[in-house]
């Protein structure tokens, strides 16, 4: 066996014993995998269950079903920026891109401020199951006054009703995709939760520019702001067959059920199973049954420790450089193709629909890489590449007058950026506030995320236009130079959480330099037990 050190220890993949019927001792090959250091991680090792075990494949309709609150959201990041560029939307609410229709899209960010307030209390106090519910039924009321608006104060109305019912989503589908996925597909899972924003921005996007020269009327923007209900429409109709979240069943004194869920989904119906046991030991000794998500107006455990206020920081950090890396091009994309000398509306709308193809491609192809590399490389990596791309953008910015064609070359790396950036950054939007919250400040704090994250996009969705017209390509500069920042506070603060359950992370905060811990490594002995035939 290899010398221990503090970072690089040799350790057996410990598992309870059970009556096989038959003496295996000698039997099997062993080989020697690398990890982080952690119980799980060794379990994990000997017991990762195939994607198409009888207990994952239950377990795939149930995380839909949580993945449509996530793609109801994706309906808004894409359908105002297109339906703001239609005729029929601008003769009736007098909008223009580039001027008064930063408050009308700025006006949703502010319901999703008003919404952060209650979201994490009501995932808290109700569960998990009944927050997706109710958010559901404020977005599909939101949509509707979109929808039939006749005056500009119907649409205000009817922006900051959705923008309250899309923030509620956050905590309570969030926590409950993190809290029941298997812990070895964590990565995976969160990753598809957050990319199934995509599928409602590709047939919002798609569906503007299938009508917009076929569909005569109002009809041509209204169809799209109402197609927002319908993933509403199946978390309502299918929550209520889900099971709890066995984590808010554990808080709530409630330990038996959650540990038949657990053993369901991530024990093959064993409830002995060694993943099951590992999660229920550590839930009972990490989850507060009297914590302060019982009280909705407490808020402490966000920053009453240093570990708490590292959690919180990463939080916002994630919050921040993964909004201001570049101008929101969902809403300015046809601002953007303009400059380049593209003035057809039609043009314009395929620019915009492409980039949610590009962008789900890139989400497909990352999270399975997630899991596999971890949070802090892949992060740092794509940062890297997206700094060069908004460079070459400022570039062939500072030099299309005249040249349509480098214009175009810029809009090509914008493709570039859009396609790094999804390939992690939109995974571990989702992922990574869920896995570094504790469970007891889990709902809270994704509700502050929502909160500041919503915050930075009002204010890069308001000032966004206006440095563009105002500074031209200058204005790109602001957005390098926070990338490259990016890239520096990824690495000495980012911790890593591959390979953990979601207690053994709060374990990492405990440590005086979480950083170092959370990349340490040991050496797992794994037996490949043969199959025994009876």
């Amino acid at each position: 066996m290899e010398k221990q050190t503090q970072d690089d220890k040799v350790v057996a993949a410990h598992v309870e014993e059970r009556d096989t019927g038959s003496d295996l001792e000698g039997h099997g090959t062993k080989h020697v995998v690398t990890t982080q250091d952690s119980r799980f991680a060794a379990i994990n090792a000997q017991y990762k269950p195939h994607p198409l075990s009888r207990g994952l494949l239950m377990l795939y309709p149930i995380l839909f079903v949580a993945f449509m609150n996530s793609a109801a959201n994706g309906f808004d990041g894409n359908t105002f920026g297109g339906v703001s560029s239609i005729p029929d939307f601008q003769a009736r609410f007098g909008t223009n891109v580039a001027s008064s229709d930063g408050f009308l899209a700025a006006i949703y960010i502010l319901g999703n401020v008003l919404g952060s307030f209650f979201a994490g209390p009501l995932a808290d106090r109700f569960g998990r199951k009944r927050g997706m519910f109710v958010a559901n039924i404020v977005v599909i009321i939101g949509s509707v006054v979109q929808a039939a608006a006749m005056q500009r104060r119907d649409m205000i109305a009817g922006r900051v009703v959705l923008g309250v019912g899309s923030v509620l989503l956050g905590p309570s589908a969030q926590s409950y995709t993190v809290e029941i996925s298997h812990p070895a597909y964590r990565g995976v899972m969160m990753g598809l939760y957050n990319g199934c924003y995509f599928i409602g921005a590709i047939v919002s996007t798609w569906l503007e520019y299938g009508i917009v020269d076929d569909v005569s009327g109002e009809i041509n923007w209204r169809i799209p702001m109402a197609t927002q209900g319908i993933p509403c429409i199946i978390v309502l109709v299918f929550v209520w067959f889900l099971p709890e979240s066995p984590r808010w069943l554990m808080s709530n004194g409630r330990e038996e059920e959650a540990l038949k869920i657990l053993a369901k989904y991530h024990g093959e119906g064993d409830p002995e199973h060694p993943v099951v046991q590992i999660e229920m030991a550590e839930m009972r000794e990490a989850i507060n049954t009297s914590g302060s998500d019982k009280k909705w107006y407490d808020y402490r455990e966000l920053f009453n420790s240093k570990g708490a206020r590292h959690r919180s920081f990463l939080v916002l950090c994630i919050g921040f450089f993964g909004q201001i890396d570049l101008p929101p091009t969902s809403y300015y994309m046809p601002l953007m193709a303009q400059t380049a000398g593209i003035v057809s509306n039609k043009q314009q709308l395929l620019m915009n629909a492409l980039q949610s193809p590009v962008m789900t491609i890139g989400t497909l192809l990352g999270v399975n890489f997630i899991d596999r590399y971890g949070r802090r490389p892949m992060l740092m990596g794509s940062s890297t590449i997206c700094s060069i791309c908004v460079l070459v953008v400022i570039i062939c910015s500072a030099q299309q007058a005249g040249h349509p064609s480098v214009g175009l070359a810029g809009i090509s790396f914008v493709y570039v950026f859009l396609f790094a950036f999804a390939f992690v950054w939109t995974p571990c939007q989702a992922l990574y506030p869920s896995e570094v919250l504790s469970y007891n400040a889990r709902a809270k704090g994704l509700a502050m995320s929502g909160l500041w994250l919503n915050i930075v996009s009002f204010i890069n969705t308001y000032a966004a236009p206006v440095g563009i017209t105002n500074s031209g390509w200058h204005f790109y500069i602001l957005y390098l130079a926070i990338d490259v920042a990016g890239i520096a506070f990824i690495y000495f603060t980012f911790v890593e959480t591959k390979g953990r359950s979601l207690e053994e992370i709060d374990e990492i905060f405990n440590d005086p330099h979480p950083v170092k811990a959370s990349r340490r490594k040991q050496k797992v002995i794994v037996q490949e037990v043969p199959e025994i035939q009876y």
